[in-house]
């Protein structure tokens, strides 16, 4: 039997954090075995954000390329690629805006959301308005089954699903109707507690050396009513204690909540722990990391070979297109 197909992507605005390791892509390894999966660099999506000054973009595709391959992501098992290197995308995308209202853009929540999250940036521009509808064409290009996504990307998939659908209606039924697989990403958040981000500065990169997850570590936020060693502490509202029940052993997470709740382990000493236990946990990911960027032509060849294939897959679905449109 045929494996079902999954389509996913994320932008390279900058290095991989915890934040995509735990929430994105250690899933999307374990999805390799059953899916036909089909993983993107999508740099166009970089762009909306990020087009006064795309000067790192490069750079930035070459190394979140790097983490991908150093996480376990496998050419041999699934299609790895750079959006913009399967130029269908952008034409699908151009296709697409000619039967989709504006108004189905503008009430998707992460619009406005983002616009208040970047206010320090002009966002009034049509690819960002767009990049839900573009965000759409990479998915259905592939004839996609599934998107792995978060409960707060439902919406842009129930879009897609819209979209669908209208095509579908107004030319031939080309197009499947992309499905949600929810996936369960554990809650992460930056070292100041607010969402993990890079606007925010508040991460830890997966290519972080030890001294740089120590310091960072050591500036998290912890309970602000603990104000003495021996103060009664409150693990369910402790940022820091979040992430020991990610990265600590279980029995080890127990202790570490009893000894917080009963004043028995004071918050540098958990720090200082969980700086151990994140350098540990990252320390194979970045021994594959060095042996990736001493083969840099190597990591060059998965990627062209990734676009190679997806060009394949998406050139057909745009020549069914074309004649359902009659262009």
């Amino acid at each position: 039997m045929d494996k079902k197909r999954i389509f996913s992507g994320l932008r390279p605005t900058g290095k991989t954090h915890l934040g995509h390791l735990v929430g994105v892509l250690l899933n999307w390894v374990k999805l390799q075995d059953d899916y036909d999966c089909f993983y993107a660099i999508v740099d166009y999506h970089a762009l909306t954000t990020e087009y006064a000054d795309p000067s790192k973009t490069k750079d930035y595709i070459f190394e979140v390329a790097v983490d991908w391959l150093s996480i376990g992501l496998d050419p041999s098992r699934s299609t790895l690629f750079i959006q913009s290197h399967v130029p269908d995308h952008a034409e699908l995308h151009l296709l697409l805006s000619m039967i989709v209202p504006i108004p189905w853009l503008e009430r998707v929540p992460s619009y406005k959301e983002q616009q208040r999250e970047l206010a320090d940036r002009d966002l009034s521009t049509y690819g960002f308005l767009g990049y839900p509808l573009l965000q759409t064409a990479d998915i259905i290009i592939y004839k996609a089954n599934y998107v792995p996504v978060g409960e707060d990307q439902v919406p842009h998939v129930e879009l897609a699903r819209e979209i669908v659908r209208r095509f579908n209606n107004f030319f031939r039924p080309i197009f499947p109707e992309p499905e949600v697989l929810l996936t369960k990403t554990p809650k992460l958040l930056g070292l100041d507690g607010r969402k993990m981000s890079k606007t925010y500065e508040n991460y830890i990169n997966i290519s972080d050396e030890p001294e740089v997850i120590h310091r960072k570590v050591m500036s998290m936020f912890t309970d602000p009513q603990r104000i003495k060693r021996n103060d009664s502490g409150r693990p369910h509202l402790c940022n820091l204690f979040s992430y020991h029940k990610l990265f600590a052993p279980d029995d080890k997470v127990k202790q570490i909540e009893s000894d917080c709740q009963k004043g028995l382990i004071g918050c540098t000493d958990c720090k200082e722990y969980l700086a151990r236990q994140l350098t540990d946990a990252l320390s194979p990911y970045q021994e594959k990391r060095r042996q990736y960027l001493s083969k840099p032509d190597l990591v060059h060849e998965v990627l062209s070979k990734g676009a190679n294939k997806a060009r394949t897959v998406a050139t057909a679905t745009m020549a069914e297109v074309k004649v359902a449109m009659g262009i």
